[in-house]
């Protein structure tokens, strides 16, 4: 434990008390008041650096770009494998696993061995790999990288340890899964085919052993050439050579025929007995002919599945594709055939690859068929086969996150524990119906409900405009509760003006949230500049919905001159006053006369029925002015206890009495300065702006850019939101800092050094001067959702600091302005070709402006009890606002206390003379009493707006206050203010306004998001840098604590959607249809591994059916025979070393061989025998034998630690 100590001897706002050697500079404006009596502020601080630990906890949703699955029939697990190098496992609720190749090798294939806890997957890097599932976190035991030859297939036969390998060569070879070394044993495509063929077979895209024989293996190649090759006499018992390619081949169980696929629609059914010509031909889906003729082809079967019953003497024949050609509008179908009935499913999304799920797992029994898992291109679904109408399973996992594309995302630990059991109980009514009533199929692994854990909830935000609320308790994902914001507008019509000519595909997409859990109070933030208010009820309702339109424009034009560099401004007091808009001007509510004053979306004006739930009961819309678009919101707060709401973006400042339906403020950035304003600011020509040639793109209104760049910027936000992956690597230059645009994902940043290569660093005549003019954006767009933001942000501390300006300068093509607080730099028109991917920084959080101007944008409001003076005595209801320029404002309210009185006495707002300034944009503010804990802002206890109360009972609003006084012993003590932004931090003494802390973040990149979170009964700053930097300081000291590398590179998407929340937990969005959880606690990354679920349990396997003395004798029977003998070094002799290079896998014997010689020899033998622990089985005697003599090579510790775990099976090392 630590103690600091800060005296503060007659300290003034000209003197701030330098910390760490940053250069604090002293108050601008007002005269200094008398210094504070002199005191010792004593913080005891316990968090220490050992408190903190970066690890990957649990990842939710659907695989991002599938391409194959398996599935373990005795286990009853399932896998998938995508495109990125990912393997998800699942299996019953609460079971799911996460795996990751280190190349990011998309994986071609995957195969459990069953029942055995492992797993080989086959990665397009031409690389096996074996994975042990027998651990909570599995790891990789093996690998085996094939250098001359790619692979294409891979089959196991059921209990062996010989796995077949096809390549695109022809060639078959085969691995000994044990050891992962490649036998001598090669079947050659030229062996295989006949010598009297002149053309290569292709590749191979099919391998399985004959249910009756295992002694003979089918090979398929994509020619349509099928080889049954004898593995005992080493050549071909027959061959078929077809016309069309094949794609798939499937057995019957009998072993007597089989199944092909083929590329022209048709599926073939080849008998042993004869195999010159198919048994039988069909085109399932082809139109037949006249005259007998072939029918004509269709699109290609990509997989069949043949599979018998014993109920029934007709076979089940399922598949995908197939059908004719003239059907192009059709969606992606799966077809399944029994007897004459065909049922074709259409599906939603392509499908990528399906699997059939049957009872038994050996092949050469009657496979009795229950269930086809599909997996589709952005969804999972089981169908259950035991019912007529083919029904679907109700998935238990949450594979829809996607289902609209994510725009935000909340994060909220610690929540009131009747929360999710509420939402739970309203979210079920409104549940789909139709599902199989039979369980989930894939029922395997085992897990339990941790012994910590708490009510944790997840928010997102989609494109649609839908909020989703998701229990996210225990590091699982269960959905509770889904709410459409569209619901309170009217549908918009076509041809209805001009708010809905410009609305395109997402208008309701969600920007921000902002929830009180306490009070549950939720407000939406919208991309069409809405702001949406909703109360709780258990009851429904029938309301009618109070619009309040706003217009907020800055009219007031002018440049900035930063009076300090890094200047640190404790402004004095001054009188400040409410500026007063008359009806009808710029800033009023009232919008009457004014032409073009309409909002994006209209609000419905009639009584509105409202299920139990959320209930919209306020909509502030910000107004059209003069034909130009309102500014999307930037900011939003809201404050249950005092009963307001605020909202800002680039042009100023907004503050509703959401209880009395008002507007108390409307105010531009500029105004909330009143005479203290920091930067010297020169007014424009007001007909500068109306100055427009056709010529010049530049210089024209927003009404014409946003007609020119409509189409472009449908173009490329309609290709982000369909899921696509496609990387946009943008060349940074000077870079930094970001204050977010929510729903764009652009980077918008607010501060900024950039220096243009080759030219010099020219400051005006009277200084550095930044222009601050800019038309707005563009009100609504396809929005562009943080799942499908893909633009890397390579941020090195040579090139640059990475910036919110890449996409924006992609997406409209203009000029960007960049301020520096020495210099100023220009990109001009002409240059924007040339710097299509370097993109300078601004300091105005909205769009790159036309006319090279900018606006100071409100970044960040908290409301919270506080000092609006130096001469306050006691803390009063106050909103902290942050601006792009660095500057922290204070801003007193006035609340009648009285429950009568705030119903009809207005609330008072009075901008103060506070100002504070920061290097960067501010991101966060936080509040904490002067011992050091953290202060919550109050707020109002729920009470259930349409409950049937005794109408004598008065309904008073219960409020929870935590001033900052009421742990201390003197009421003027005040309390510390910690205010952040995306370069610094700093800890202010309250109402002294005197800096006691400084902290420099980052020099080398800047703070993509910032939060004051509560960890180990302590309090701290966690911040997340553009470079990948998950760092954590100390308060109120700011101590670094953490700094971990945690991405080398940071995207869009993640930027967007990062966010912490308490309990040393965050999450972020790692594919457009994923959510990652991590923990930055070490006492949370200790218990992980009681969190997790096991993939594997013990469970015997299934006996195989005795099928008989009559079928036995007559040849029914499947032949054994020894793969050992035929693939076993002693008869086939070693395989070429260039041929395929064995890797060890750290979970492997050769890894813990390595560690047994070091100084972590110990810790090893130590980790691998406590997750090894209670999993030690029966082994057959060849088995041990084998893993004891394999233990001999070992050091004395290892063979010591062999000889206690002798009963494990092999690939548990």
């Amino acid at each position: 434990m630590k103690k600091f100590r800060k005296v503060l001897d007659g300290l003034t706002t000209s003197s701030p008390v330098n910390v760490g050697g940053a250069p604090l500079s002293s108050s601008t404006a007002g005269t200094p008041t008398a210094a504070p009596t002199p005191r010792e502020i004593e913080v005891q601080e316990t968090l220490v650096s050992e408190n903190f630990q970066i690890c990957k906890t649990v990842r939710h949703g659907f695989p991002y770009q599938p391409t194959t699955l398996a599935f373990d029939p005795v286990q009853k697990i399932l896998a998938i494998g995508s495109r990125t190098g990912g393997v998800r496992i699942l299996g019953r609720p609460g079971v799911d696993c996460y795996c990751q190749h280190e190349s990011g090798a998309a994986v071609l294939q995957l195969q459990f061995l069953i029942n055995e806890g492992a797993l080989v997957t086959a990665c397009a890097d031409d690389t096996l790999h074996l994975w042990n599932l027998r651990q909570k976190r599995p790891a990789i035991l093996h690998s085996l990288k094939f250098n001359r030859e790619r692979i294409t297939f891979c089959h196991l036969p059921f209990q062996s340890k010989w796995l077949y390998v096809g390549t695109e060569r022809g060639n078959t070879h085969i691995v000994n899964i044990e050891s992962f070394v490649l036998s001598g044993y090669v079947i050659m495509w030229n062996k295989a085919i006949e010598l009297s063929t002149k053309t290569h077979p292709g590749p191979v895209v099919h391998l399985s052993d004959s249910p009756k024989d295992e002694g003979r293996l089918l090979i398929g190649f994509e020619s349509g050439t099928v080889v049954q090759w004898d593995l005992r006499v080493k050549k071909a018992d027959f061959r078929i050579y077809y016309d069309e390619a094949i794609h798939s081949v499937s057995w019957h169980h009998e072993g007597k025929q089989f199944m092909c696929s083929h590329s022209d629609g048709s599926l073939t059914v080849w008998n042993l007995r004869n195999t010159s010509k198919p048994f039988q031909v069909t085109f399932p889906h082809g139109k037949p002919q006249r005259d007998g003729k072939k029918p004509e082809s269709c699109k290609p079967i990509l997989k069949v599945e043949y599979k018998t019953t014993r109920n029934s003497s007709e076979p089940f024949v399922i598949f995908s594709g197939g059908l004719s050609y003239d059907k192009a509008g059709r969606r992606p179908t799966l077809t399944i055939m029994h007897g004459k009935a065909i049922t074709v499913l259409e599906m939603d999304h392509p499908i990528v690859d399906f699997i059939v799920l049957c009872e038994t797992p050996y092949p050469n029994e009657v496979q009795e068929p229950y269930a086809v898992v599909v997996l589709l291109e952005k969804d999972l679904i089981v169908l259950d086969l035991t019912q007529s109408s083919f029904p679907i399973f109700e998935n238990p996992y949450p594979m829809d996150i996607h289902e609209s594309p994510v725009t935000c995302t909340a994060y909220f630990a610690d929540c009131p524990p009747d929360l999710i059991p509420v939402l739970y109980s309203i979210g079920a009514k409104h549940k789909k119906q139709g599902y199989s009533h039979k369980e989930w199929p894939v029922s395997g692994g085992t897990w339990t409900l941790g012994t910590q854990t708490y009510p944790e909830i997840i928010i997102t935000g989609h494109a649609d405009g839908s909020i989703k609320f998701w229990d996210a308790t225990a590091i699982t994902l269960q959905m509770l509760y889904k709410l459409k914001t569209s619901k309170v507008f009217e549908k918009p019509k076509v041809g209805e003006g001009r708010g809905a000519e410009l609305v395109e595909e997402d208008p309701y997409a969600v920007q921000m949230v902002s929830w009180c859990p306490q009070s549950r109070i939720f407000c939406v933030v919208g991309i069409s500049a809405h702001v949406i208010l909703y109360r709780f009820s258990k009851h429904d309702a029938t309301t009618e919905i109070v619009s309040l339109e706003v217009r907020l424009q800055c009219e007031v034009e002018d440049t900035i001159t930063p009076s300090d560099a890094d200047a640190n401004t404790g402004l004095s007091d001054s009188s400040s006053h409410l500026h007063q808009h008359p009806p009808g001007s710029p800033g009023s509510a009232n919008t009457e006369g004014v032409r073009d004053s309409i909002p994006c979306l209209r609000v419905k004006n009639r009584p509105v029925r409202m299920p139990p739930g959320y209930q919209a009961e306020l909509v502030v819309q910000l107004l059209w002015v003069d034909g130009e678009p309102p500014q999307q919101i930037t900011s939003l707060d809201v404050n249950s206890a005092y009963g307001l709401m605020a909202l800002g973006n680039c042009n100023g400042l907004v503050v509703v009495d959401y209880l009395q339906k008002s507007i108390l403020l409307c105010m531009s950035t500029l105004e909330l300065y009143g005479s203290n304003d920091p930067y010297q600011r020169l007014t424009r020509s007001p007909r500068r702006s109306r100055q427009l040639t056709s010529d010049n793109f530049c210089m024209r209104g927003l009404s014409n850019f946003y007609s020119d760049s409509k189409k472009r910027i449908r173009t490329s936000y309609q290709s982000l939101t369909e899921l696509s992956d496609n990387q946009v690597t943008l060349d940074l230059e000077r870079s930094r800092s970001p204050t977010s645009d929510h729903v764009n994902g652009h980077c918008t940043s607010p501060t900024s050094q950039p220096c243009v290569a080759g030219k010099p660093r020219v400051p005006g005549p009277e200084g550095p001067r930044l222009s601050r003019r800019g038309p707005g954006r563009p009100p609504f767009r396809k929005a562009q959702s943080a799942a499908c933001m893909e633009i890397n942000l390579p941020v090195s501390h040579t090139e640059g600091y990475a910036s919110r300006r890449a996409m924006l300068q992609q997406l409209h093509g203009v000029s960007m302005y960049s301020h520096d607080e020495h210099h100023t730099t220009v990109y001009s028109w002409s240059e924007r070709e040339s710097r299509e991917n370097s993109f300078s920084r601004s300091r105005s959080s909205s769009v790159s402006s036309i006319d090279r101007e900018t606006k100071e944008a409100v970044t960040t409001l908290q409301f919270m009890e506080s000092y609006g003076r130096k001469t306050d005595a006691l803390p009063s209801p106050c909103l902290w606002v942050g601006t792009s320029l660095g500057a922290a404002l204070v801003i007193a309210l006035s609340v009648p206390t009285d429950e009568e009185d705030r119903l009809d006495e207005p609330v008072t707002v009075s901008p103060c003379a506070t100002v504070l300034m920061l290097k960067g944009s501010v991101l966060r503010f936080g509040s904490l009493t002067c011992g050091g804990a953290l202060i919550p802002s109050p707020y109002e206890v729920w009470r259930d707006p349409h409950a049937s109360e005794d109408p004598d009972r008065l309904r008073r609003r219960k409020l929870v206050n935590f001033s900052p006084s009421s742990s201390q012993e003197a009421a003027g003590d005040g309390h510390l203010a910690v205010v952040c932004s995306e370069r610094q931090a700093k800890v202010f003494l309250m109402p002294a306004q005197t800096c006691l802390f400084v902290h420099n973040i980052t020099e080398s990149s800047f703070v993509l998001r910032a939060d004051v979170v509560s960890v180990c009964n302590s309090v701290c700053l966690a911040c997340f840098c553009a470079n990948g930097h998950i760092m954590t300081l100390s308060l109120p000291s700011l101590r670094p604590l953490l700094d971990v590398n945690y991405l080398p590179l940071t995207d869009m998407r993640i930027a967007r959607t990062f966010c912490f929340t308490n309990r040393g937990q965050a999450l972020y969005l790692s594919s457009p249809t994923e959510i990652q959880r991590i923990t930055y606690s070490q006492e949370m990354c200790d218990n992980l591994q009681e969190m997790l679920g096991d993939l594997f349990t013990p469970v015997e396997t299934p006996e195989a059916q005795n099928r008989g003395f009559l079928k036995g004798f007559f040849g029914g029977n499947a032949q054994t025979f020894d793969r050992e003998e035929l693939f076993g070094e002693a008869a086939a002799g070693k395989a070429s070393r260039s041929l395929a290079q064995h890797i060890p896998g750290q979970g492997g014997m050769e890894g813990m061989k390595a560690a047994a010689g070091g100084v972590v020899g110990d810790l090893a033998r130590a980790r691998i025998a406590l997750d090894e622990r209670g999993q030690r089985l029966g082994e057959l005697e060849e088995r041990t034998a084998l893993m004891m003599s394999s233990a001999e090579l070992f050091s004395k510790h290892a063979h010591e630690l062999m000889l206690k775990c002798k009963d494990k099976k092999w690939y548990q090392f």
